[in-house]
């Protein structure tokens, strides 16, 4: 089906749009798996998302994203649901005028210091979703799908696997308890709402991968997607908790790997079912080889043996 034609489906099927005189349809940018389209109609505009085909084999369920969205909007983090279209699962949210944060700007104390509110705002006020996210899990269903697929695995998978349960092992020694998370905290999810005359609010978009999950893996995200140093590291961290622990340091950089390692087995697995012209190999090979360094850091049986003090 064509885009046009998806999306004009798409707003039949929204009440307040199927009767609207001058419907105005444009494109927007940025997404890979899923297709975004402003939709302006009476004065108002709306953002009509419409779902990738396939996503329900990367583990997605769109009635989760849509409570963890629904949620986020109500609490201020994410631009505002008004409608749920079922049952292809698309999403409609109010449009805001937003800008994108540039990635030199993000790591900036007071931006940082903005980011860990809303992060921490849906880990304490968020729903209890109906879909888990653990990172352990996520990459073993990634690459039975990949597997099935016959996608490329990297030449030193087994030693991937091995550093990956040591990591497993010792957090086991102090278990998370399953917290709304996001987990997929990149750059072009965050933008700075536009207010005349005020300072906008930041906003967090894409709930795809919302799930019960351990916070330290919505923390690490979000801090390898940017590249943060140890200093802003430890900022962060103390923007989030009030204090800096050797445990908590030790949590977040064992977590940073498996964040990188889940960002590699997504790519390795869009190499088999995705139709879209990407360079996802180079993706899952990036990720891969940024793994690599920093699961062999000289302060990494360190922190193995970190995480499971009590302070």
């Amino acid at each position: 089906m064509s885009m046009t034609l998806q999306i004009d489906k798409a707003i039949e099927k929204v009440p307040f749009l199927r009767d609207s005189k001058n419907v105005k349809k444009t494109p927007l940018s940025g997404g890979i798996t899923n297709l975004n389209f402003k939709i302006d109609a009476e004065g108002r505009s709306y953002v009509i998302r419409l779902a990738g085909e396939g996503t329900h084999q990367l583990g997605i369920k769109r009635d989760v994203e849509y409570a963890a969205n629904y949620a986020a909007g109500q609490l201020g983090i994410a631009p505002d649901v008004v409608y749920f279209i079922e049952p292809e699962g698309y999403i409609v949210t109010r449009f805001i005028t937003g800008k994108p944060i540039p990635p030199e700007a993000i790591k900036q104390p007071d931006y940082l210091a903005r980011i860990v509110k809303k992060i921490r705002l849906f880990h304490k006020r968020g729903p209890k979703l109906k879909g888990e996210f653990n990172v352990f899990r996520r990459v073993e269903m990634l690459e039975k799908v990949s597997k099935s697929n016959d996608c490329k695995f990297p030449h030193d998978w087994d030693w991937i696997m091995q550093k990956t349960n040591e990591v497993k092992k010792a957090l086991e020694k102090d278990p998370y308890t399953p917290t709304p998370c996001h987990d997929d905290l990149l750059n072009l999810n965050w933008l700075e709402e536009e207010v005349p005359g005020d300072i906008g609010e930041i906003r967090l978009l894409d709930w795809e991968y919302a799930g019960m999950g351990d916070i330290f893996f919505d923390l690490a995200n979000f801090c390898h997607h940017h590249r943060l140093n140890d200093d802003q590291v430890r900022f962060f961290l103390n923007e989030y908790f009030g204090e800096v622990t050797p445990r908590h340091f030790a949590r977040l950089k064992l977590m940073w790997p498996m964040s990188e390692l889940h960002e590699s087995m997504w790519g390795t697995t869009q190499t088999g079912i995705s139709k879209l012209e990407e360079d996802f190999q180079g993706y899952a090979d990036l990720w891969f080889a940024r793994f690599r360094q920093h699961v062999t850091d000289s302060r990494w049986e360190q922190w193995l043996k970190d995480v499971a003090k009590k302070k």
